[in-house]
C-alpha cells in the first residue's frame, strides 16, 4: 500500500471514529505513520482529504450501482441487484459510509457541491429504476420518491449495526433486505 492510500485509510478510520472536527493533523500523521510536515504532501488540506475520501467512496458506489443496474433487464431484478450491492457495500465498507453520511456537514464549498452531485447521481440510479417499475406496473407504490428515500436509508443503516460475527450472515441479510425492498415497493417477491 502506498503512502497516499495509507493516509486515506487513516483518515477514514479517524473521521469515522471521532468525526472530522475531532481529528487533528497530528492525529492523522500519527495514524498514518508520518510526520505532520510530510503529511501535507500526501493530503493537501484536511478539507481536501475529507473530500477525497468522500469522492472515492461515492465514485466506487456509483460504479457498483451502474453495474448492478446493467446486470439485470427488468426493474424488479434491477432493484434486487441494487439492494444486494448496496447492503453488501455498506456492511463491508462501513467506515467509509459513516464518513460520507456523517461528515457531509463538515465539507465546505466547492467540494461539498461535488460530493452532493455524486450522491445525487447514485440516488438517481435508484429513482430511475423505481420510476420505471412503477410506470410499468411492476411496483405498486403510491410515492416512488418516498419509497426510494426509505429504501436507501434502510439499506445504508446496515453500516451502523452490522457485524460479520453477528447472528445473521451477510448473504442471508442481503436476501432479507431484498424481500423487504420488494414488499415496500409492492412488487412480487
Amino acid at each position: 500500500m502506498d503512502t497516499a492510500d495509507r493516509v486515506q485509510q487513516a483518515a477514514v478510520r479517524l473521521f469515522a471514529e471521532r468525526g472530522y472536527h475531532g481529528v487533528g493533523i497530528r492525529d492523522l500523521a500519527q495514524e498514518a505513520g508520518l510526520s505532520s510536515a510530510s503529511l501535507y504532501h500526501y493530503m493537501g488540506t484536511k478539507q481536501d482529504l475529507l473530500a477525497a475520501v468522500m469522492r472515492a467512496s461515492l465514485e466506487h458506489l456509483l460504479v457498483e450501482g451502474e453495474a448492478a443496474v446493467v446486470s439485470a433487464s427488468d426493474p424488479g431484478d434491477q432493484v434486487r441487484a441494487l439492494v444486494r450491492m448496496h447492503v453488501r457495500e455498506h456492511a463491508e465498507r462501513r467506515l467509509q459510509t459513516l464518513v460520507v453520511d456523517g461528515e457531509l456537514r463538515a465539507l465546505e464549498q466547492p467540494q461539498r457541491a461535488e460530493v452532493v452531485a455524486l450522491r445525487d447521481r447514485y440516488e438517481s440510479l435508484w429513482a430511475e429504476v423505481i420510476d420505471r417499475g412503477a410506470a410499468a406496473g411492476d411496483f405498486r407504490v403510491p410515492d416512488p420518491a418516498l419509497a426510494r428515500l426509505a429504501l436507501l436509508e434502510m439499506c445504508t443503516g446496515v453500516a451502523r449495526w452490522y457485524a460479520a460475527d453477528g447472528r445473521v450472515g451477510l448473504e442471508e441479510l442481503t436476501e432479507r433486505y431484498v424481500e423487504l425492498a420488494l414488499a415496500m415497493l409492492g412488487a412480487p417477491t
